[in-house]
């Protein structure tokens, strides 16, 4: 059962299967019906942090017994989720905000389900990569979710300068505290692009501030730590950067860190529009000069 309003609802009994239900970002009246039908009637229900999924229950009229799953105690929480699927139950799987998997460790479970061939069901909702790009006024015919970046700045700048030729509008999560160093290396390695910074996106004090990437890391620079989760988004390259060559060298060895070399190629090629066996050859070339 669960209450909207001041109306009570039977919550009707879920099939065994793992859902990924999409809680709100902030405003807590951005969950949809299924999404509480759901967390209502689920067999077990997994969160992050249960004293956060406690807060929506709560203004739902939802009892049930919320448990931990996060990145922590996924090797011992996870097993035992699975157990249950196996025997039958039906598990819903929330984070502590938005759509789960994004940035979060829930992907492992997933994996574990279909491997031992239980039904995922996704239970679709809120998210802060969609809501942030809608209102940034940037392409949305393309886009690229990065999440965050490394921490360091040599990392970072790594990281951003594999990312230069990928032509879509990029998004990417980052903490407050950093933002303003961010957007700099932003700028510095993409060149001054159209961004946009959004801020406790949904909530009360929501803000989104669109402009350049130094004009944006001008004033973030300049005023006060903001609070909050943010969300850049960054517009897409123009057509003469797009085709940087040592751009592109630099994201076929960044791809080749984390997959075979005809994966890489494939997969730049996808990012660049450029043709899988030239830049398979060229990733070639590019191992082979630096043995």
């Amino acid at each position: 059962m669960f209450v909207v309003g001041q109306t009570e609802i039977a919550a009707r009994p879920q099939e065994p299967a793992l859902y990924l239900v999409a809680t709100p970002i902030g405003n807590l009246g951005d969950i949809t019906l299924r999404a509480l039908e759901t967390l209502a009637s689920a067999d077990i229900l997994a969160c992050e942090d249960t004293r956060v999924t406690r807060v929506l229950l709560d203004r739902y009229g939802i009892r049930q017994r919320p448990t931990p799953y996060h990145e922590h105690n996924a090797g011992e929480a996870g097993p035992r989720l699975i157990e249950a699927l196996e025997a039958g139950k039906s598990v819903a799987l929330v984070s502590d905000a938005g759509t789960p998997l994004v940035s979060d460790p829930g992907f492992r479970l997933v994996g574990q389900a279909l491997e031992a061939g239980i039904r995922v069901v996704p239970i679709p909702g809120a998210s802060a990569v969609l809501a942030a790009l809608t209102a940034s006024g940037l392409p949305s015919d393309a886009f690229m979710f990065a999440g965050f970046l490394p921490v360091k700045d040599g990392q970072r700048r790594s990281r951003l300068s594999a990312l230069t030729a990928v032509p879509a509008t990029l998004i990417f999560f980052e903490s407050p505290r950093r933002l303003a160093d961010t957007l700099a290396a932003m700028a510095d390695v993409f060149g001054d692009r159209p961004a946009a910074v959004g801020r406790e996106l949904t909530k009360r004090f929501e803000e989104m501030r669109t402009g350049s990437l130094s004009g944006l890391a001008a004033h973030y620079g300049e005023a006060p730590t903001p609070k909050g989760e943010v969300v850049v988004c960054v517009g897409p390259p123009q057509e003469s950067e797009a085709a940087d060559p040592q751009d592109v060298d630099r994201l076929l060895l960044s791809l080749a860190k984390e997959m075979p070399a005809s994966k890489a190629a494939a997969e730049a090629a996808r990012m660049t529009g450029g043709q899988k066996p030239a830049l398979y050859r060229r990733l070639l070339e590019l191992k082979d000069s630096a043995e």
